[in-house]
């Protein structure tokens, strides 16, 4: 892929897909509670639709569609080595297993990390299927997901209700034990929630890289195109559903949590098909595709900067804020975020976290394109 291509195509997805992805995020990052009540202001409460609606679950699936197409980048790079992919690949997961477990400890208890490395593990067999098998697999993983959708309901109903012992909101190291407290339980959760869908996505980006998919007007991009009316029509009345019976714990609410299976991926094909378009005209600042390129840096610097924000070791504003002041914040936090580390990337080649993984892939030929 040309670097203009990337440009305009990749790193815009990249950089939708964080800001969408710190928008879900910082309402767990920032209060006890992202659930607004009925006496909660109107504006707490349409932030919170407008985010389940939206972007919950839509933006972490355009980041991992990426996550597959970058395996297809990872081999082509090592045939023109002249190396195994597999040593190369198989440091990264680990590489990326260890820093995924340090932000849960450390920073977010619900990184997505550790998910891919193990996703990763997962995807490896399947690595040199074509383009229409990996499809095919992708389509299945939504009647997984709704297999997977049942699970949760059925652990979710046999926890018991208990109190925190420790606060996010806290000093470093009762945020630290909160988050440690948690991880266990939340990267499960995460499993089954996101993790078939994830898959699929994985497989739909490897499957895009081997098809060319993100090159312009492509058949695969054409046939999606004449597909948009249809997934529309589909996508937003499923969404709204599932938005409006978010929160609720009877019939209609156990419908709206396994419409999620069919509805994000939905709706992430629509955002998907719209951000390739717009790369055509929009041309992102120099710092943005740096941190595109950078995106691991950029995702971990999100949670970084809001723990400075809300715990008590920083400006202490957890339980502060509701869901509208979070979704506008979440914005402006996600664009500082990028241009830290597209600025730290021009400055230095590359940012931290992307170095240690380098260096972690490559061993000391870190100097390797």
């Amino acid at each position: 892929m040309s670097s203009s291509s990337r440009n305009t195509s990749v790193d815009l997805i990249r950089t939708a897909a964080l800001i969408g992805i710190c928008v879900v995020n910082l309402p767990f990052l920032a209060m006890t509670d992202n659930i607004p009540t009925h006496s909660s202001p109107f504006y707490d409460q349409a932030a919170a639709f407008l985010i389940e609606f939206l972007f919950q679950g839509k933006f972490f699936l355009l980041f991992s569609l990426i996550f597959g197409w970058g395996i297809e980048i990872q081999a082509r790079s090592a045939t023109r080595a002249g190396v195994p992919l597999s040593q190369r690949y198989f440091r990264r997961l680990s590489g990326l297993a260890l820093l995924g477990c340090l932000h849960a400890m450390l920073v977010f208890t619900g990184d997505i990390l550790l998910l891919y490395a193990v996703l990763g593990l997962l995807i490896w067999p399947l690595r040199n299927s074509t383009p229409s098998k990996l499809v095919k697999i992708a389509l299945a993983m939504v009647l997984v997901e709704l297999l997977s959708l049942a699970l949760v309901m059925f652990w979710v109903s046999s926890l018991e209700e208990l109190a925190p012992v420790y606060s996010l909101g806290g000093a470093f190291s009762e945020a630290t034990l909160a988050r440690l407290t948690d991880w266990p339980e939340t990267f499960g959760f995460l499993f089954l929630y996101q993790g078939p869908l994830a898959f699929g996505a994985m497989l739909l980006g490897l499957a895009a890289a081997k098809s060319r998919f993100f090159e312009a007007n492509s058949p695969g991009l054409q046939k999606l195109g004449k597909a948009m009316p249809w997934l529309v029509l589909i996508a937003l009345p499923i969404n709204i559903f599932t938005a409006v019976t978010a929160n609720q714990t009877d019939v209609m609410g156990l419908i709206g949590l396994f419409s999620v299976s069919i509805g994000a991926p939905l709706l992430s094909l629509i955002y998907l098909y719209l951000l390739l378009r717009c790369a055509a005209w929009i041309r992102l600042p120099e710092v943005l595709i740096e941190a595109g390129r950078n995106s691991l840096t950029a995702y971990v610097c999100q949670g970084v900067l809001a723990g400075l924000i809300f715990s008590s070791y920083g400006l202490g504003l957890f339980d502060a804020l509701g869901n509208a002041a979070l979704l506008l914040m979440a914005v402006v936090l996600a664009l500082i975020a990028m241009t830290l580390t597209g600025l730290i990337a021009r400055r230095w080649g590359r940012a931290p976290l992307e170095a240690v993984l380098r260096r972690i892939t490559y061993g000391a030929q870190t100097d390797r394109k």
